[in-house]
């Protein structure tokens, strides 16, 4: 086989390998991996606000949003607008919230970064700069692309809202 063809093949085994995760994890909970981060950065401080989770998730406030009225339908989550300061909305986690967490199996990025983490910086340098320059080679740059391993739409320069 040539050198391309096992770069192709590898490049397909993690679009694979991300496509059994988000298939994996919807048919177990129902959720996706955005979905599921929110979740949990919202079980770990109860009263959250929304600018607060875009930044721990490193997603758009708006896709936050989103995903925060399609977990508020499923009763996942509530917004509580505070007493003391009417534009501060906290969101908490509601019973049924905390349930599918607890159970959920651990969002595919964490896994990788552990791994990743566990390298010598010179050898996460060069993964880096090798995976830049297959989005290069793929004419790529301007995707719009979160930190999040999950299958999705891709749009050019808009936020991806289907989460």
């Amino acid at each position: 086989m040539k050198k391309y063809q096992e770069l192709l093949v590898s490049i397909r085994q993690v679009i694979r390998a991300i496509d059994l995760y988000s298939k994996k994890l919807s048919k177990e909970t129902g959720l996706t991996s955005p979905q599921l981060l929110v979740l949990q950065a919202i079980s770990q401080q109860d009263g959250v606000m929304v600018k607060e989770i875009a930044e721990q998730i490193n997603l758009s406030s708006a896709t936050i949003t989103s995903i925060l009225d399609r977990l508020e339908i499923r009763e996942l989550v509530i917004r509580e607008r505070s007493t003391t300061d009417k534009r501060r909305v906290g969101i908490s986690l509601t019973d049924k919230g905390f349930d599918i967490i607890k159970d959920s199996p651990t969002p595919l990025q964490e896994h990788f970064i552990a791994r990743f983490e566990s390298m010598q910086e010179w050898e996460q340098s060069q993964m880096l700069a090798t995976m830049q320059r297959i989005v290069s080679m793929m004419d790529a740059e301007d995707l719009d692309a979160s930190p999040l391993l999950e299958v999705g739409q891709i749009q050019k320069t808009a936020p991806i809202e289907n989460n």
